[in-house]
């Protein structure tokens, strides 16, 4: 389906240059003199670059069928990993590439919105935080604060944090997905 590219929204989704990207900004632009245009960020979902793209008022672009779905994650193995359809209890098997950055931050129940566009899954959208128990840390040296003095803890999924000294093994942390650092205990 074609849309005039003054209707493009943020959170589109569209084919350009031969490449399918999703609208992160939209912005009109009214120079001086001349027509209106449209100025477009679009992240490509086959290379994760974010590109500014200009458009003719006028101009056709042509919009891809897309569907954003929240999914629970279930468990993994060598053919992927698996997530629950909280609506329909259908499981929904995604490629590992697709979660590689996140592979050590996903526990049972673990909800995630997935956007699919033409039927398969294109972007994954992680919480900004997980809450994770902390399986294996040794015990903090006193008298080491004149610095800001961490050590690493092992979480219950096997990833590797740099923590505060009173952190302690079962301790709840909560973990930024985007760094993969610790933020605080809960």
């Amino acid at each position: 389906m074609a849309v005039v590219a003054t209707q493009l929204k943020k959170g589109q989704c569209i084919k350009y240059q031969g490449e399918t990207g999703i609208v992160l900004n939209v912005e009109h632009r009214t120079p001086g003199k001349g027509n209106a245009l449209i100025m477009a960020t679009i992240r490509s979902f086959q290379s994760g670059k974010t590109k500014d793209i200009r458009f003719a008022s006028g101009d056709k672009v042509e919009t891809v069928n897309a569907e954003r779905q929240t999914l629970e994650y279930s468990y993994s193995d060598q053919t992927g990993h698996h997530f629950m359809d909280p609506q329909t209890y259908d499981t929904v098997t995604l490629d590992a590439s697709l979660l590689e950055d996140y592979a050590e931050m996903m526990t049972d129940g673990l909800s995630v919105e997935v956007l699919f566009l033409e039927g398969k899954a294109a972007t994954i959208d992680f919480p900004a935080n997980v809450e994770l128990t902390v399986t294996t840390s040794p015990p903090g040296i006193k008298g080491d604060t004149a610095t800001a003095a961490t050590k690493e803890a092992i979480m219950e999924t096997g990833l590797r944090v740099q923590v505060p000294l009173f952190i302690n093994e079962g301790d709840r942390l909560k973990i930024d997905t985007r760094t993969g650092k610790y933020v605080s205990r809960v």
